[in-house]
């Protein structure tokens, strides 16, 4: 296929906050205002910013999880917003979830084998021992025995159950992964485990991964481009070279001042902003994150930054240049 895999243009998702009875007082939340990016067959893209920024909620939109405001979303050349629910269902094949939680994620009630045999049966891919054969195959490859398929998944650690939640995703074949910040809810000794687990099978299976994180070092070290999201838009992206020694905008420069270093002679000056992330039920005017951006003058409260090409797929929406 010729192009991006994923092409995402002006997505937008608003919430109506304020129920029927409140309508004089409703109010709406901005969530994801205008993300625009792609993604090359092959290619991770890292999807970073602080708590709220609207990165979930974009990973959500791209599967139609939950339905986008505005926008299009292009996947394997076919606007995923104009298909029908007939078609949907069978582009989702294509394109799975790892979320978060891997305990909230997993059914208690089913065992491991059902959890990671049930896309294949749904999908009707193969018959009651095709389904055994895969399921055993995928244990496998996610690095766990295929005795597994008869535990709960509250027998499982989480690091195990979060293996489980991948083993589940890669059933279908799928050429798009979504990973929903994986690997935050797990213990740090097994962090590193299960990003080299979707590493490997990214090399593996020529998997192509939205790694969405609020771990800005995470993402460097996963991903071949990084597009950094604050209130709901993307204010810079870039190749990941290009983002940890070349970023422009002052949010990027906070979030890597705090990546940690192991060279003492290369740390970086922290770069503290001030006070807290506005409210996505009052976002700024001008550039959003002017309140807190130690470089801010009065352009920046009154005109939003347009993004500037750098080169090389290198922007960034800042008025310093």
């Amino acid at each position: 296929m010729a192009g991006p895999l994923l092409e995402v243009q002006q997505l937008e998702k608003q919430f109506a906050v304020g129920g029927a009875w409140l309508a004089r007082h409703r109010r709406i939340i901005r969530a994801v205002d205008g993300v625009s990016f792609a993604l090359e067959p092959g290619e991770t893209l890292g999807l970073v910013g602080e708590s709220g920024c609207g990165k979930s909620t974009t990973g959500r939109l791209i599967l139609r999880l939950i339905e986008p405001s505005a926008g299009h979303i292009r996947f394997e050349g076919r606007d995923l917003v104009a298909l029908s629910a007939r078609e949907l269902w069978a582009a989702r094949q294509r394109m799975q979830i790892v979320f978060q939680d891997p305990f909230g994620s997993l059914n208690p009630r089913m065992r491991v084998g059902s959890i990671i045999a049930e896309p294949l049966q749904i999908y009707a891919q193969a018959d009651a021992a095709g389904r055994r054969r895969r399921t055993a195959e995928l244990l496998e490859v996610v690095g766990l025995n295929p005795g597994f398929a008869e535990r709960y998944p509250h027998e499982l650690s989480g690091g195990q159950r979060q293996r489980i939640g991948i083993a589940a995703a890669l059933a279908l074949q799928p050429s798009l992964i979504v990973a929903d910040e994986p690997v935050s809810a797990l213990d740090v000794s097994i962090q590193a485990q299960v990003l080299n687990l979707l590493m490997d099978l990214r090399r593996r299976f020529g998997l192509t991964y939205l790694f969405i994180s609020h771990d800005l070092h995470v993402v460097l070290h996963m991903s071949d481009r990084v597009a950094v999201m604050y209130l709901g838009e993307i204010v810079e992206i870039g190749s990941r070279d290009t983002i940890h020694r070349e970023a422009k905008h002052p949010y990027t420069q906070v979030l890597l001042s705090a990546v940690p270093v192991a060279d003492p002679a290369a740390r970086r000056e922290r770069i503290a902003p001030k006070g807290e992330v506005a409210s996505p039920l009052d976002v700024p005017e001008g550039c959003r994150f002017h309140p807190r951006c130690p470089m801010a003058f009065d352009r920046c409260r009154v005109e939003r930054p347009a993004p500037r090409d750098f080169g090389a797929g290198h922007l960034a929406s800042c008025h310093l240049y």
